[in-house]
């Protein structure tokens, strides 16, 4: 265990619709074995040695997730419409409660209940040892097609060197806040935090992560994670 390992501040995003899923209920409150999905997304984290609480980004008219028993502690903040609003919530919550510059913050998508403890704890590990982060990931496996049109291909796209990232993602406090400072700036568009950084040229570590850490996006993801989720009991 690294003996400098700076303070790691776990935050979940919850403040989304969902709206792919199609359910009529945030997909966050999708209940699979007996546990809403954002329980078990704690209780995932709550398997690291390193993680003791957990700060939840929910949307303001969230009436759920204070009813729910969480593995572990957890405080609140309000989040936007947009991911990136809610991640800006959180980093200020954490940054109030008096986080440093280069303190770690990690951030985990509520609708990925199956990330291991290994994969956690080797993310943080080596986002520890970097100077922005790091991010869970996979080598892209699938042939990969291109369509101008949806319906006919395009092209073919060389999958050598193509990641798909996963969560949780852990950069360095001071550093996320001054790239998202950037990105709001300037109006880029970003789909995860990783992609901040991007903009700057900062690099961020990529670490190969198990592929059951799937996120829940459409409803045939259930069975998929149901499965999964079954043989972590």
């Amino acid at each position: 265990m690294d003996t400098q390992l700076p303070t790691i501040y776990p935050m979940i995003v919850a403040a989304g619709r969902g709206s792919r899923f199609g359910a009529t209920i945030p997909k966050q409150y999708t209940r699979l074995l007996d546990k809403t999905l954002l329980e078990h997304s704690v209780a995932a984290l709550s398997t690291c040695t390193y993680i003791e609480r957990c700060l939840l980004v929910i949307a303001s008219d969230d009436d759920r997730a204070r009813l729910l028993n969480f593995a572990l502690p957890v405080d609140y903040a309000i989040g936007g419409e947009e991911r990136w609003q809610s991640v800006v919530a959180g980093l200020t919550h954490i940054i109030d409660s008096g986080a440093a510059a280069d303190d770690l913050i990690l951030i985990h998508d509520a609708a990925r209940p199956a990330v291991s403890s290994n994969d956690i704890t080797a993310v943080i590990d080596a986002a520890a040892n970097e100077p922005y982060g790091a991010i869970l990931a996979a080598p892209v496996a699938d042939t990969l097609k291109k369509s101008d049109n949806h319906q006919s291909i395009d092209c073919t796209i060389d999958r050598n060197n193509l990641w798909q990232a996963f969560t949780p993602q852990v950069f360095r406090m001071g550093a996320l806040k001054k790239v998202l400072d950037h990105v709001i700036a300037h109006k880029y568009h970003v789909t995860d935090e990783a992609s901040a950084f991007e903009y700057l040229q900062l690099p961020i570590r990529l670490v190969n992560g198990s592929r059951q850490n799937i996120k829940l996006t459409y409803p045939e993801d259930l069975m998929l994670l149901t499965a999964i989720l079954n043989t972590h009991k």
